[in-house]
């Protein structure tokens, strides 16, 4: 399986980490090995000092297709997950300076944690998807497909233009304004729709 990410995908975390909005969408990939192991509990990397957390909605992929037309595209996902997309924020800083490519920063072991998915048609509201983070307890992120700079469907077909998209890939679609960063002995609670969906402890 494949694990693709979508970066600067809300204009105010853009904006928020100085980045430009983008005119396509910014693709970048996870291995499959980037998948947390342990269920709820993430050990903290050695690598960094400024682990960041990112809270995203996921999309998997219902069958295999490329170059895919935006107005099929809603037939290339079946269901939705939340998923947190961590980075390791003064790794990621490092090589952004340095004109490097940084997966290193955000493929790493354990950095893809992702709930249990969802059917679509078994959404509340399929327009406008609403999810929350909450970092021990405090309210840190919210987010809504309505603010989205592209949607599933510009997303699924800009993806496709580039990698031909199998049955059972992840998609990460962007996260909102609100990442920050996370300690040892932080919790971060996810929600979709006000129902708690991915729990995971640092450790």
């Amino acid at each position: 399986m494949n694990i693709f990410c979508i970066g600067r995908n809300y204009a105010a975390h853009a904006e928020e980490l100085g980045n430009e909005i983008p005119n396509d969408p910014v693709v970048f990939m996870k291995p499959a090995s980037a998948l947390l192991q342990e269920e709820g509990k993430l050990p903290y990397p050695s690598f960094t000092k400024s682990l960041h957390y990112e809270c995203e909605l996921v999309i998997r992929i219902s069958k295999e297709g490329s170059n895919i037309d935006m107005n099929e595209a809603s037939d290339y996902y079946d269901a939705i997950a939340l998923g947190f997309d961590f980075t390791a924020r003064d790794v990621q800083d490092e090589c952004k300076k340095k004109g490097l490519p940084w997966e290193k920063a955000k493929a790493f072991d354990n950095s893809a944690a992702v709930s249990e998915f969802q059917a679509m048609d078994k959404l509340p509201d399929n327009n406008n998807i609403l999810f929350s983070l909450k970092k021990n307890g405090k309210l840190v992120q919210s987010g809504d497909t309505g603010l989205l700079l592209f949607d599933f469907e510009q997303i699924i077909s800009h993806v496709s233009t580039y990698f031909r998209l199998q049955k059972g890939d992840y998609i990460f679609t962007g996260t909102p304004a609100g990442v920050g960063p996370c300690v040892a002995g932080d919790v971060l609670e996810a929600f979709l729709f006000g129902e708690s969906k991915l729990k995971v402890e640092l450790v």
